[in-house]
């Protein structure tokens, strides 16, 4: 993927309550409208008040698809924030903190120390947030900006709440800023500026413009992190976009809703985490028994039950391939970044109408709640839309076979409530013109026939779907195989492996139900050593491959502890396998998040 000139990260630590978000957001909306990329992650605590929370900002001249390795500034908004993060800040860096309250502690590593006399600076202010919009205007000095950028973004952020708000954070952040460029010294860089100005957004603001934009007319939720985002934006965005939210009692409520919905004939969605997807199971054996086109997104955090509910991981593979009892046909698919997961939602709601059957689009914490810039030009919010074989029009024709047993194994289906086309819609196996074999009498015949039409609808997927595609070198000495929100953390691994003289390639999966197995294993039979990497402890993507293929890697870089992948870690692991030291590599991570 290639880094640009200008590589730069800044973390702000505190804890919940003392309004970390807020000078995050200021400063990404400065980034974002400079044309510069960036990627936040923010490491928090399942609580309201209190616990520990640090939000990482990277920021480049080139694309960047992670947190990154390193940091060059920390603003620190309380004690804890310097005991824990002093450690990590070396020479040529800088903490940024309030020393009226703040001390540095005994793991001084080189870092140049910018106390802020925050007090005097604003004249004594009971406000204990004024120190965020202090720290913001040094922040603002040190690297480089010009006061009057700042001065307009927080102008924009705090006219809602009337003029004197406005005056009082432009006020005091100036005073950060004079005092900063009279104490300090800034970095040598400044933040160049792009071609354009970027928008910035999440990747659960991602996958809801992408439903909007897919046609959804019906969202339903039950609140749960980390998928309550997608929520957010739906009610946001309902009332001028046309469409129908409800936040339901429970999950078993939304998944039932959303099937009732899409039978209507309505483009209809929802999402959930794993604990709520458990309870959406049934439903999903529901729409894919009467054959009724609607999308699930799980959202994944660490499990099981509760688990670390504000912690990434890829634990929910097994569960949605899974998902509900029998056999049926389902499609599964794992963004890699936002802005693939804005564009999957149309790939996959097309797939799901024409194909008749549920869907279930796989995310994670990494991706959801991450912010990311994302260049407008590239958000098609007008994609091709695909209905599949629906009928539209009513008919005078009688005997109507809802479940016609086609070549393709694909029956039309009406709107529901058209004229002459009168059918049942029930969760019990049926015939051909939906009459319920259990009513009828069990009949083998007829449930093998709906048994194998239902499966004959996917004989022919795979020529929909794109197959994944070799990244690198052909004839690298290593492999590395990921899947969904590990590409750009495994794309730079790759590229750092490369510059040291360790031939790497990587395949990155996306499609999991259908899985293009042939070529898959085309492209692994000629690599020299395989490493997969996922979030997981027993490899479950490995297992679900090897199930599939047959094919079983010669090396594993796993990750269970709650936080994403680190571009080092992967690096890290491949020497350690190459060197004979492991096959099976956990990164250690120290305790400051």
């Amino acid at each position: 993927m290639g880094l640009g000139t200008y590589d730069f990260a800044l973390a702000i630590g505190g804890e919940a309550g003392q309004g970390i978000a807020t000078p995050g957001d200021i400063l990404a909306r400065i980034i974002v409208r400079r044309g510069l990329h960036l990627v936040t992650y923010n490491a928090y605590q399942s609580i309201v008040r209190g616990g520990h929370i640090f939000l990482t900002m990277r920021i480049s001249d080139a694309k960047v698809q992670n947190h990154g390795d390193k940091l060059d500034l920390l603003m620190c908004l309380n004690q804890d924030t310097m005991d824990r993060h002093q450690r990590l800040m070396g020479p040529g860096t800088r903490i940024v903190y309030n020393s009226d309250t703040i001390n540095p502690g005994t793991e001084d590593k080189g870092a140049d120390l910018c106390g802020l006399p925050v007090g005097d600076l604003t004249d004594g202010s009971r406000n204990r947030l004024v120190q965020n919009t202090v720290g913001l205007g040094a922040i603002a000095s040190l690297m480089g900006i010009d006061f009057s950028v700042l001065e307009e973004s927080l102008t924009l952020r705090f006219q809602r709440r009337g003029q004197e708000m406005v005056d009082e954070n432009v006020k005091v952040a100036r005073a950060g800023y004079d005092y900063s460029q009279e104490h300090f010294k800034p970095f040598d860089q400044s933040p160049p500026v792009g071609e354009k100005p970027l928008a910035v957004w999440s990747g659960n603001d991602a996958l809801a413009m992408g439903g909007a934009a897919a046609g959804v007319k019906f969202y339903a939720a039950y609140p749960m992190s980390p998928a309550t985002g997608v929520l957010h934006w739906m009610a946001n965005n309902a009332r001028n976009l046309g469409i129908m939210v409800r936040q339901v009692e429970d999950e078993i409520g939304v998944a039932n809703m959303v099937v009732g919905a899409a039978q209507a004939g309505t483009r209809s969605l929802c999402a959930t985490s794993g604990g709520g997807f458990a309870l959406m199971t049934e439903a999903i054996g529901a729409a894919a028994m009467m054959e009724i086109p609607v999308v699930f997104i799980n959202v994944m955090r660490a499990g099981p039950s509760t688990g670390v509910p504000t912690k990434t991981e890829q634990g929910d593979l097994w569960q949605v391939l899974g998902a509900s009892q029998g056999d049926f046909e389902r499609i599964i698919v794992s963004p890699t970044d936002s802005l693939d997961a804005f564009s999957t939602m149309a790939e996959v709601f097309n797939l799901t109408d024409k194909y008749q059957c549920p869907a279930i689009v796989i995310s994670d914490l990494y991706i959801s709640e991450g912010r990311y810039s994302v260049d407008p030009d590239l958000i098609n919010m007008h994609p091709e839309i695909d209905r599949g074989a629906l009928i539209t029009e009513p008919s005078d024709t009688d005997g109507y076979l809802r479940y016609k047993d086609t070549e393709s194994g694909i029956s039309p289906r009406p709107l529901a409530g058209l004229e002459g086309y009168v059918h049942l819609v029930a969760t019990d196996e049926h015939d051909e013109d939906s009459t319920l074999i259990s009513d009828e009498f069990t009949n083998p015949h007829k449930r093998r026939q709906m048994v194998e039409k239902r499966a004959r609808k996917f004989d022919n997927i795979l020529s929909d779907i794109a197959a994944p595609v070799l990244q690198g070198p052909a004839d690298a000495d290593v492999t590395l195989i990921g899947w969904g929100s590990t590409q750009g953390i495994i794309a730079e691994a790759v590229d750092a492996l490369n510059a040291e003289g360790v031939s790497t390639n990587h395949l990155q999966i996306r499609w999991m139900v259908p899985f293009h197995g042939e070529e898959i294993m085309d492209i692994l039979s000629k690599a020299k050593r395989t490493i997969i990497v996922e979030n997981n402890y027993s490899g479950q993507f490995a297992r679900y491959m090897r199930s599939e293929t047959g094919f079983a890697a010669e090396g594993h870089i796993r990750k269970y502890d709650g936080e994403p992948f680190m571009p080092h870690h992967i690096v890290d692991g491949v020497k350690a396998q190459i060197g004979g030291e492991t096959d099976r590599y956990v990164p250690y991570q120290e305790i400051t998040v």
